[in-house]
């Protein structure tokens, strides 16, 4: 099994800020124009070396909206041929033509990601602040189909969607997507807390998906949702499809994966910031996630190996029982550990306990009794 504590299993990079879009979201605040400090082709071959040497980590190129680097092919080839498995995820704009997904299968680019925030123009659209823009993404997905290629839609839940989920989950399976991947809004960059669900409606969305998950051909991830991992090992529990002290993550994977979604490895644990995951932004800067604001390097004077592995940031991220509060003593603190990204976004400190979980943990339930 990976130690997280040495390599990564996923390394996001984001090729460039620009962007066509003006998402409300927006952790990058992304710009219509390229930086000219971004990591140069050499620069980027450089980092891919890096990251292959770290047991070939999933590789994810993300922006703003990578295709508005005119080398992204170039990059993905050169990754690629070395052995890495490669995705993207492009803004649906219309530099996603035929003739550019083409081109990604050509490379080999094993699976591409489109964001769909709504199952119709007018909520979708809203979100991406561009008219038009589910228009481009329903195209797209089109195209890949024809072209053979595996589609994942990444959706934002927040208090704009919250309320369309079942036809969401609708046109996810009619769009024929191998997997859904739920992303739980931090406040950060565009984001704001008052774009948010609440805590409780969290946990019901948390507990829709995994009865969702059990009547869907595909299959469902979260990001920034750390704590469905506790929702699913407790209903599995409730079942008694595993034990009541059964706290692991291998129990968390939805159907009884056998640990691949069309050719990418699933994580062999519950990946969180900094802890089997890694951000490089456009400019190299090192980050435990790309929700995460707090610098703990940077690839052009550091390699990223040493950065990922001894940073005192990305160590305290990878030490559970450092977290505060209730989610230092949680019973599914290793399995779960709440959003680091969103904590941090709330509090201030990275190591405070998930602001929007409402699960009280059994030591808490225990010291209370004893106190009453």
């Amino acid at each position: 099994m990976r130690d997280f504590n040495e390599n990564p299993f996923i390394v996001i990079w984001e090729l460039t800020r620009a962007c066509q879009l003006k998402c409300l979201h927006c952790r990058a605040e992304a710009q219509y124009h390229r930086d000219p400090r971004e990591l140069t082709f050499e620069e980027g071959k450089k980092l891919i070396d890096d990251i292959y040497e770290m047991d070939q980590p999933l590789l994810v190129f993300t922006g703003g909206d990578p295709l508005m680097r005119p080398d992204v092919y170039d990059l993905a080839k050169y990754a690629i041929d070395k052995g890495l498995h490669v995705s993207m995820t492009p803004s649906a704009t219309p530099n996603v033509t035929k003739e550019a997904i083409r081109k990604a299968k050509e490379v080999g680019l094993s699976r591409w990601a489109f964001s769909l925030d709504g199952p119709n123009a007018e909520i979708h659209d809203h979100f991406r602040g561009t008219p038009g823009s589910f228009d481009l993404t329903i195209k797209a997905i089109e195209y890949l189909h024809e072209l053979d290629i595996p589609v994942q839609i990444n959706t934002v839940i927040s208090r704009y969607n919250v309320h369309a989920l079942d036809e969401m989950a609708e046109l996810v399976e009619k769009l024929k997507c191998v997997l859904w991947s739920v992303f739980f809004l931090v406040p950060t960059g565009r984001g704001k807390e008052s774009d948010m669900i609440s805590p409780v409606e969290h946990e019901k969305v948390f507990r829709w998906l995994y009865e969702t998950s059990k009547r869907v051909p595909f299959d469902i991830k979260t990001t920034a949702g750390q704590h469905y991992r506790r929702v699913v090992l407790q209903a599995k529990m409730r079942e008694n499809q595993i034990a009541s002290d059964g706290i692991r993550y291998e129990d968390v994977l939805a159907k009884g994966l056998t640990g691949q979604v069309d050719g990418l490895g699933r994580a062999p644990k519950g990946v969180n910031d900094g802890n089997g995951f890694v951000f490089i932004s456009h400019i190299g800067d090192v980050y435990p996630s790309g929700l995460l604001p707090v610098k703990a390097g940077n690839v052009r004077e550091t390699p990223l190996a040493e950065i990922y592995r001894n940073s005192p940031i990305f160590q305290d991220l990878r030490s559970p029982d450092k977290y505060k509060g209730k989610c230092g003593v949680c019973e599914f603190r290793y399995v779960c550990g709440g959003s680091r990204s969103r904590a941090y976004a709330v509090t201030g400190d990275y190591l405070e306990s998930e602001p929007y979980c409402v699960y009280i943990p059994k030591a808490l339930r225990q010291k209370g009794k004893r106190l009453s």
